[in-house]
């Protein structure tokens, strides 16, 4: 079967944004480092409970307070617990989290900044006032407020977190779209009477998803950071669910006798944080245009 110039074109678009992308990780090391190290944490959250050694919650696996070993790489808690093993299973509720905050909170602001943007008016203004109230407060508090209202757990700390960042995706997106709605096609797609939905869908959101696609990538790292920080304060999972804060604020009294209880979740945190920051920078070098035409044309 023969492909059409269409198709050939489209191919070839394809084929050097991939040399693009190869280019960007070869030519920064954070890059390909925070690429890896997110995959590794798929990997945890996806296979993590099925390669534990042992149930999150089964006690006297080992002598409480074991001290790190071949037996129980991550040493034992006050129980006997296996460290190692809650910290694989945590890893697949913090991903978790971090995944339905971005859908929801990307849902919601993204659906917000589209239409603020696109009808303007009282719409537009009032839809920013009520951004500009919910960033007036700290985000650890204001999801704190809501997920104490909510009751301690981690689906509450989930909405609460969501609740928080939606603002940042509402005012990235309308400013996308008071971007595109001054261009030419949009001038003659509504010269032509073209619906507003296939305006908004058609020409618009393909045109204005790059910064809230890097900034989905950053709030990831950000929503575990927060899940984290509001279960160490009891706002968020509730023992025995091994979340990665919860793990650092249960070994927080054992942190001179048995450093290890606290320490492994708390390097967990750091690196997913740090994996989803470096691969939000790359992700803003690739989708950048102008960057990926420079990386397109140089020898490096």
């Amino acid at each position: 079967m023969v492909s059409t110039p269409q198709q050939q074109s489209v191919g070839a678009a394809a084929l050097d944004r991939a040399r693009a992308g190869a280019r960007i990780l070869r030519n920064n090391p954070p890059a390909a480092f925070g690429l890896a190290l997110v995959v590794v944490y798929v990997f945890i959250a996806l296979a993590g409970p099925a390669i534990a050694p042992y149930p999150y919650d089964k006690f006297a696996v080992g002598a409480p307070l074991d001290a790190p070993s071949l037996a129980h790489p991550f040493g034992t808690d006050e129980f006997g617990r296996d460290v190692f093993s809650r910290v694989l299973h945590g890893g697949r509720i913090s991903l978790r989290v971090g995944a339905l905050v971005v859908i929801i909170a990307g849902g919601i602001g993204v659906t917000v900044g589209l239409l603020s943007g696109f009808y303007g008016g009282w719409p537009d203004e009032f839809a920013m006032r009520v951004t500009d109230i919910f960033l007036a407060f700290p985000d650890l508090v204001m999801a704190l407020v809501v997920a104490t209202a909510l009751g301690t757990s981690i689906e509450s700390a989930i909405i609460g977190i969501a609740i928080v960042r939606w603002t940042s995706y509402a005012r990235l997106m309308r400013s996308s779209v008071l971007a595109q709605k001054g261009k030419d096609y949009m001038l003659a797609g509504r010269a032509l009477g073209a619906h507003p939905v296939r305006l908004i869908w058609r020409h618009i959101l393909p045109n204005s998803y790059a910064p809230v696609l890097v900034q989905a990538t950053l709030d990831f790292g950000l929503a575990i950071l927060l899940a984290a920080g509001l279960s160490f304060i009891g706002a968020g999972a509730q023992p025995p669910l091994p979340e990665w804060g919860a793990l650092v604020s249960g070994g927080r009294q054992y942190v001179q006798a048995a450093w290890w209880i606290p320490i492994f979740p708390g390097f967990a945190i750091f690196g997913a944080v740090l994996a989803f920051n470096l691969l939000g920078d790359a992700l803003r070098d690739y989708l950048d245009p102008r960057l990926r035409h420079l990386l397109q044309n140089s020898r490096g």
